[in-house]
C-alpha cells in the first residue's frame, strides 16, 4: 500500500511520541506517581537475624542476601517509579532521647539458633559479622538505580513520614517495614508493606485485624506501649482491653490525649483502666510524643537535607560493580541467575534516572 507523504508525516510524528514514551519508561517523570519507601535497618536486621544464607565459603550472608532479595521482591510487587532506602543517621533521634532517656537504650544483638555457628561465637562475633554486611549491603545499593540516605541524629521513622506525608504528599506511597508504628500513616493514599506477614495494610486492614481505625491506631500503641523500644504503656492496656475500653478507637475521627483522658473521666469507675490512665496522664503524654509519626518530628533545616538528597540524580544501574560483589562475596546461589534478576528488578526503574 503507497503511503502518502502527508500520511508519512503523520506517522513520523506519532513514532516520535511514542518513542519518547517508552524511552520514558511510559510516564512522565514529572508526573504523579508511586513511590517504594524502604525501612532499610528493619529490613536489615531481620534479614541478618532470621535468614541462614550462607555463601560458597559457609560464611553466613542473610543480611546482605536476605536485604536484596527483599527489596527485589518489593520492586516487583508494587513497580515504583522511585524507590528510596532509609537507614536511621548516626546518633538516633536526639529529640526523644531528651524526651526520654531509656528510650531503646535495652537494645542488643541477638545470637539466633536458625544457623550453624561454632561453640565459641560471642555476641561480639554477631556485631561485628553484622556492622560487616550492613556496610557490604549499602555497597550493593550503590550500584542500583535507587536514593540511599541516612541523617544524622534523626530515626529513619521520622525521615519517612516526612517523605511520606511532605514531600510525596501528591504520590501513592507504599512503605516497607515491619515495624507497626507505620500503620498509624496509613491512609487512601499510603499504605504499608509487612515482609514478615506479606501483607499491604491500608485503613480498611488496620479496622479488620485490630478493630481500631487508622486515625486512632496511634493511640492504642500510645496505651500499649512498644517493648522493642523500651516503652513502657499504661498497666493492663493490651488490644482487647483497649477496645472494650475505648470503642470510639474504631471511629475516624483522630482522638486526642485530651480527649481520651476526658473519656476515661466520664467512664471512670466502670474499667480500671480508666483510673489508671488519669493516674498516669503524663505517661500518655510522653509515649505520645515519643510514638507520633504524623506530625513532623523534622526541622526546616533537616528537610533541606532531605531534599538535597532527593534532588541529587540516581546513579543508572551498573551490572559491572555489583557483579563484582557478588564474586566477591560468592553469594551467585543465594541469588539464582542474579543477572536476569538484575534486569527483571530494576531495568524500569533505570528508565525514570535521569
Amino acid at each position: 500500500m503507497d503511503i502518502n507523504a502527508s500520511d508519512k508525516k503523520k506517522l513520523y510524528s506519532l513514532f516520535a511520541n511514542v518513542k519518547d514514551e517508552i524511552l520514558d519508561g511510559g510516564l512522565n517523570k514529572t508526573q504523579s506517581s508511586d513511590v517504594l519507601i524502604i525501612d532499610a535497618l528493619n529490613l536489615f536486621i531481620r534479614s541478618f537475624s532470621v535468614l541462614p544464607y550462607m555463601n560458597d565459603d559457609g560464611v553466613h550472608t542473610g543480611g546482605i542476601s536476605g536485604f536484596l532479595k527483599s527489596l527485589g521482591y518489593a520492586i516487583k510487587l508494587f513497580t515504583p517509579t522511585r524507590c528510596i532506602i532509609v537507614f536511621d543517621g548516626t546518633g538516633g533521634s536526639v529529640k526523644r532521647r531528651k524526651l526520654y532517656p531509656e528510650y531503646k537504650n535495652k537494645r542488643k544483638t541477638k545470637v539466633r539458633l536458625n544457623r550453624t555457628y561454632a561453640d565459641n561465637t560471642s555476641a561480639d562475633d554477631e556485631e561485628r559479622n553484622l556492622r560487616k554486611q550492613l556496610i557490604r549491603t549499602v555497597n550493593y545499593l550503590d550500584c542500583l538505580p535507587l536514593t540511599t540516605m541516612a541523617i544524622d541524629n534523626v530515626e529513619a521513622d521520622d525521615v519517612i513520614a516526612y517523605l511520606a506525608q511532605d514531600k510525596f504528599k501528591d504520590n501513592n506511597i507504599t512503605i516497607m517495614s515491619a515495624d507497626k508504628d507505620f500503620l498509624q500513616l496509613a491512609s487512601q493514599r499510603v499504605k504499608i508493606w509487612s515482609p514478615t506477614k506479606k501483607k499491604l495494610y491500608g485503613c480498611a486492614e488496620i479496622l479488620t485485624e485490630y478493630g481500631i481505625s487508622c486515625e486512632n491506631y496511634i493511640n492504642y500503641r500510645t496505651l500499649e506501649g512498644d517493648v522493642s523500644d523500651n516503652i513502657k504503656g499504661i498497666s493492663g492496656a493490651g488490644l482487647k482491653t483497649i477496645k472494650k475500653c475505648f470503642p470510639i478507637f474504631a471511629d475516624n475521627h483522630r482522638y486526642t490525649v485530651d480527649e481520651i483522658c476526658n473519656y476515661a473521666d466520664t467512664h471512670k469507675g466502670k474499667y480500671k483502666l480508666y483510673d489508671t490512665i488519669l493516674a498516669n496522664k503524663n505517661i500518655v503524654e510522653r509515649n505520645y510524643q515519643l510514638m507520633q509519626l504524623n506530625d513532623s518530628q523534622i526541622q526546616s533545616f533537616t528537610q533541606l537535607r532531605i531534599n538535597e538528597i532527593l534532588d541529587q540524580n540516581c546513579k543508572k544501574l551498573n551490572r559491572f560493580e555489583f557483579s563484582k560483589l557478588v564474586t566477591a562475596d560468592k553469594i551467585w546461589n543465594n541469588i539464582p541467575n542474579y543477572g536476569v534478576w538484575l534486569g527483571e528488578v530494576f531495568n524500569r526503574l533505570d528508565n525514570f534516572v535521569k
